[in-house]
């Protein structure tokens, strides 16, 4: 029984450690945004509180799973979040960078808890973070040693004078909370509590019972103990701590000197339990007696009795106002409970905000069964009007409106704030400009803004290098900017909104700009743009995102070698979001990320040209006008222009790019799209109405097919191409001029051909998994 006892608490510890692991991460996150925050408000009292918090939590974690190099490194970070919060300590820009530095190893202390032994391990990479870890160790013994050093030196009172003082008894109070495990781990509090009256008299205890849970529930291994007791003793503070030295790692104990400051008082009432009564906390932190209370009470009742007042009436005194001026208790005593007890009323009115944690995979698999669920309905839905039957319409009409709302309230299940990714950026601009000797002002703009949360995994690579590369090329160094006339601070904003239905990301920056100049120099020795050429000033910004493209005169650990800006764009291309700049000399640069709000289901525009169907997204189309407007006769590549309201508008011919195959149309029209740079049209056969869209991969072989991020399946079973509004917006303004035309038409060939075979395929009942795999 033993054995299998042992096995089962095995299993236990394997199948919670991914949580704690998950969970601890979100600690040490926490703790970083915290001691950034810290580092602008270093005398912020609750962001002190919160630290400490997060590490005495992943602390505690670590230990219920046995990780004793988490909880011993962390044992060190906590003592010292500690001496800051009792004020022993001020944070400046040394220690917050150790803390920082300790955040980080704690960070991977936890990721090598999660891999065994098999995962091979880089010894020499190990043994350095040993060695890191230890440096950083003595670090912080090197700094509590000079905070001990100055508490003696400061103590104000002759040696003697001292002792003599120890020697008289004092009212200590004693705040102890044991762990689940104090038991299993053969610890008894009652025997502590035995050893406590040997030190002098226990004046004063009481019991939390808050934690225990019903009987029916109640686990006898379990401790749920919690204790507040007043002691009197002549004994000093390391006696008294002695007294729970084995029982430290299991037990939170806080220690309240004869005569303390009120801010003592006022750390105890903050970590009490969110249940009790003013008096209960004042009385359980030993700020006053029971009897105290008591007397407060009685004169309470007096005044009622005499005044028949209400008990809520202004004539009748708060016991608050009572304890103040008879008793003498401090009033930021009493503050600190009555706050408390104002948050207690308001937790309880609100919601109780409860998570459930739920694996990626299985959401993903809910949304491909929602993208099933659309593309039926589709189906459906063209069913029931070809029967005619009114009430067979309205009836499906009513379940698409259903499927709707279904498939809005689940995509918002994917949805999170971009707020996590940008915090992550605080420390990243603190580190690099702190390398760079750069003063920098780094700002958050619409963190609450939503977005899917495979995009928010996959933007923050583009989003930290587009970061590092407005501190190390676009900021100035405080002499620079001093010169320049600028503030000696730079200035970096890091925004986000919903515009169009698409989320716009900003990088902002007031520094130096863009020296067109210097790339147009640049472009011509790499022989991107002809020697002598000068492009529109537009196509000489867009030069910074080509292949191997730097204007660095050196390469340093942040940029020079010309890799970076390509891939940025590669990468926000591949989320069918698009990246534009916009700078000015002197001024700053701006750099704009527009994104789709969801690479899952979209609401699309469906067209037809010829035998194929495509599918616009809804929110870029502007209007649609007829096509007996055109002047012009399109080019190879279907480019040519038509006048809308006195204004120019480029217009591509989707037939004749494509070549697709078929009987022209008496009359067609064009579709005004909204592109990255300005409208644009596109010719199409028929307009097919509004379609909720279900976007699905192209194959390899279509995936370099110029305008096209996408393809759908119809109700009907064809499938339908999802048509890449931006790429094609730059083929409207410039089309190449010397590709042959055979190049996207033989891939369009192919395309159409596919689409014919995967039409006689999908026009069947379709299979989950045959749907979307156009290859």
């Amino acid at each position: 029984m033993k054995h299998k006892h042992h096995d089962r608490d095995l299993g236990f510890v394997a199948e919670a450690l991914p949580a704690f692991i998950s969970e601890a991460h979100e600690q040490t996150q926490a703790l970083e945004q915290l001691l950034l925050q810290l580092e602008e408000h270093p005398h912020d009292r609750e962001l002190l509180d919160a630290l400490f918090r997060c590490a005495h939590t992943i602390k505690g974690s670590a230990g219920i799973f046995g990780l004793s190099p988490v909880v011993e490194f962390t044992h060190h970070v906590e003592t010292l979040l500690d001496r800051l919060r009792e004020g022993r300590l001020s944070l400046d820009l040394d220690l917050s960078t150790l803390l920082l530095q300790c955040n980080d190893q704690i960070g991977l202390l936890i990721d090598q808890s999660g891999q065994s032994a098999a995962d091979g391990a880089d010894p020499a990479e190990l043994s350095g973070q040993i060695e890191r870890r230890a440096d950083l160790v003595m670090q912080i013994h090197a700094l509590l040693g000079q905070d001990d050093d100055m508490g003696a030196q400061t103590s104000g009172a002759p040696a003697t004078a001292a002792s003599a003082a120890s020697d008289r008894p004092g009212r200590w109070h004693l705040s102890t909370r044991y762990g689940p495990d104090t038991f299993r781990n053969g610890m008894d509090p009652m025997a502590l509590l035995t050893y406590l009256e040997s030190l002098g008299e226990v004046v004063a205890i009481s019991c939390d019972r808050a934690a225990i849970p019903p009987l029916d529930t109640l686990d006898p291994e379990t401790c749920y103990l919690a204790f507040e007791l007043g002691l009197e003793t002549s004994s000093d503070r390391e006696t008294i701590e002695s007294a729970f030295s084995f029982v430290r790692d299991d037990c939170t104990l806080r220690l309240v000197a004869p005569g303390a400051d009120p801010g003592e008082f006022v750390r105890l009432i903050e970590a009490m339990p969110d249940h009790l009564r003013l008096g209960d906390m004042l009385v359980s932190v030993g700020a006053v007696t029971q009897a105290q209370i008591d007397a407060c009470l009685r004169t309470q009742d007096q005044v009622r009795a005499a005044t028949h007042a209400d008990p809520t009436h202004d004539d009748v005194p708060r016991i608050g106002e009572l304890l103040q001026a008879r008793e003498g208790l401090a009033p930021q005593v009493v503050s600190a409970a009555l706050k408390k007890q104002q948050r207690q009323r308001e937790a309880s009115a609100a919601d109780d905000g409860r998570y459930i944690r739920v694996k990626a995979d299985r959401l993903d698999a809910v949304i491909n069964l929602l993208g099933e669920l659309v593309i039926a309905g589709a189906g459906a839905s063209m069913l029931a009007r070809q029967t005619r039957q009114g009430e067979l319409i309205e009836a499906n009409q009513h379940v698409t409106r259903l499927v709707e709302e279904i498939r809005n309230g689940t995509l918002q299940l994917r949805m999170v704030p971009i707020a996590e990714t940008f915090n992550r950026f605080r420390r990243v601009v603190r580190d690099t400009a702190t390398a760079l000797g750069k003063a920098v002002d780094f700002e958050i703009e619409g963190g609450e803004t939503e977005l899917d949360k495979s995009m928010v995994e996959r933007i923050a690579d583009p989003l930290m290098h587009l970061v590092r590369n407005g501190l190390d090329h676009g900021l100035e160094t405080p002499a620079e900017r001093q010169a320049a006339g600028k503030p000696a601070t730079g200035r970096l904003v890091l925004s986000a909104r919903h515009e169009s239905g698409s989320i716009v990301i900003r990088i902002d920056d007031d520094g130096r700009g863009i020296d067109r100049q210097r790339v147009l120099q640049r472009a011509w020795e790499r022989g991107l743009v002809e020697p002598g050429v000068v492009p529109a000033d537009g196509d000489i910004l867009k030069l910074i995102f080509e292949p191997g493209f730097s204007t660095a005169a050196q390469v340093t650990e942040l940029s020079g070698r010309g890799v970076g800006m390509d891939v940025v764009r590669s990468n926000i291309e591949a989320l069918r979001g698009s990246v534009g700049v916009h700078s000015v000399p002197g001024q700053g640069t701006q750099i704009d990320i527009r994104l789709p709000l969801t690479l899952a289901i979209i609401d699309g525009f469906l067209v037809g040209v010829a035998a194929s169907k495509f599918i616009l997204p809804l929110d870029t189309v502007v209007e649609v006008i007829s096509s007996d407007q055109a002047s012009s006769v399109p080019d190879s590549h279907g480019r040519f222009c038509v006048e809308l309201r006195g204004e120019v508008l480029p217009v591509v011919d989707l037939r004749t790019l494509y070549e697709l195959q078929g009987d022209n149309p008496e009359l067609t029209s064009i579709v005004v799209v909204r592109g990255d740079a300005a409208p644009y049209g596109l010719v199409v056969d028929t307009l097919l109405g509004q379609h909720q869209t279900v976007i699905k991969p192209l194959g390899p072989l279509f995936r370099r097919l110029r305008g096209i991020s996408g393809s759908s399946i119809l109700g009907n079973g064809e499938v339908a191409l999802n048509v890449d509004v931006n790429s094609l917006c730059q083929l409207a303004e410039q089309p190449p001029p010397t590709a042959p035309p055979s190049a996207a038409a033989s891939a369009a060939s192919v395309a159409t051909a596919t689409l014919s075979s995967l039409t006689l395929r999908n026009s069947a009942r379709l299979q989950p998994s045959t749907q979307g795999q156009p290859s």
